[in-house]
């Protein structure tokens, strides 16, 4: 694992839990000291250095800008296949990076990955073959769910998933807020957020019905949820998310040159 940071011990606690490797069969590379002791203490066994270890697979879970700098001390490495969840940087980039052959994935996490209910999206490179592909969605189904796209659609999965849980959280700050303004003591506004939209994102995944008819099922006429809506609908709410979602898509493009 080449850096260790948060996602990336989300990504080890995962793996660990789920029986997939033991601390002790894993090896993160990560320079600030500081993380060196809380991944030990998190994971007696397991080995945390400021180096990578020959010829084993490799994840790069480090910020883009620093991708450029990790693929020079992989190649040295010997590393011959690489799963990575850096945003923006495409595999044809990490492939001129690294020795000739290395078979790469590149992945689109989000952050409730944290929590174990992340959704990813993973991508072949030129070289990587289905097993490669399963690999790496078995290394992701350890913290949420995967799905296979083709690599041009990453921006896409970037501005719904990848970015989405920020949407989801500005909601809430705007609900929150809202209620307060209502008259709502804020610890009130706060429990009472967090818990509808919590119950409704878990009747969204479990009931199996279309986001449409759980929305109409709600809707009374005439009634107080239909009175909300209708300012959504006057401030072209679906427009606005549309705007939102291409903009983070569009700024996932820029990224990958």
């Amino acid at each position: 694992m080449i850096g260790g940071g948060k996602m990336a011990e989300a990504l080890l606690g995962g793996l660990v839990e789920r029986g997939w490797a033991s601390p002790e069969e894993l090896h993160v590379v990560e320079p600030a000291e500081e993380r060196h002791r809380v991944l030990k203490a998190a994971y007696p066994g397991i080995s945390v250095d400021n180096v990578p270890v020959a010829r084993v697979d490799a994840v790069i879970a480090v910020k883009p800008n620093i991708v450029e700098l990790v693929l020079p001390v992989l190649r040295e490495a010997g590393v011959d296949r690489v799963l990575s969840i850096a945003a923006g940087v495409r595999t044809d980039a990490m492939e001129a990076g690294l020795p000739e052959g290395t078979r790469v994935v590149r992945c689109m996490p989000n952050t409730p990955a944290l929590v174990g209910c992340g959704a990813a999206a993973i991508a072949g490179g030129l070289m990587a073959t289905e097993a490669d592909l399963d690999w790496a969605a078995e290394i992701l189904t350890a913290v949420g769910m995967v799905v296979v796209v083709e690599e041009p659609d990453i921006d896409a999965v970037t501005g719904v998933s990848g970015s989405g849980p920020a949407y989801v959280f500005h909601l809430a700050e705007a609900m929150t807020a809202a209620g307060i303004a209502e008259g709502l003591s804020p610890e009130t506004a706060d429990a009472l957020t967090r818990q509808t939209l919590l119950g409704a994102a878990t009747l969204l995944s479990e009931s199996g019905e279309d986001p449409a008819q759980l929305r109409i099922n709600v809707t009374s006429p005439n009634g107080t949820t239909q009175a909300g809506l209708e300012v959504f609908a006057e401030a072209d709410f679906m427009g606005l998310v549309a705007r939102v979602v291409k903009a983070a898509a569009d700024r996932s493009r820029e990224l990958g040159g």
